[in-house]
């Protein structure tokens, strides 16, 4: 199950070709078009070390940094409800990869 994210055609960089964040269950994908080629940068779900949201009056950026040391997925002029709603589906399959965390209290 993969859910899709389109960014704003009203934000820098999105006028022509807009910028699309796909989380599926296995990994974070970033597809960015122009016009003669396609930019796609994957991050594997149990590599995501953040998930920064930048949130202005109207458009959210969206930030995920890995772990493996790779560049970050950028993406600008997302929706406030789309930008926590990448966080939280990185977050769930996080949750499903580890395995269901246990709390101690010493």
């Amino acid at each position: 199950m993969a859910e899709i994210f389109k960014a704003s055609r009203w934000t820098r960089g999105n006028h022509l070709f807009r910028t699309v964040i796909e989380v599926t269950d296995r990994a974070v994908i970033r597809h960015k078009r122009s016009w003669f080629s396609q930019d796609e940068i994957s991050i594997s779900i149990s590599k995501v070390a953040s998930v920064h949201i930048k949130t202005g009056l109207i458009w959210s950026d969206v930030l995920i940094e890995s772990s493996g040391g790779t560049d970050p997925l950028v993406g600008h002029g997302h929706a406030k409800a789309d930008a926590q709603r990448i966080r939280a589906l990185v977050e769930e399959a996080q949750g499903l990869v580890n395995g269901p965390e246990k709390l101690k209290l010493s």
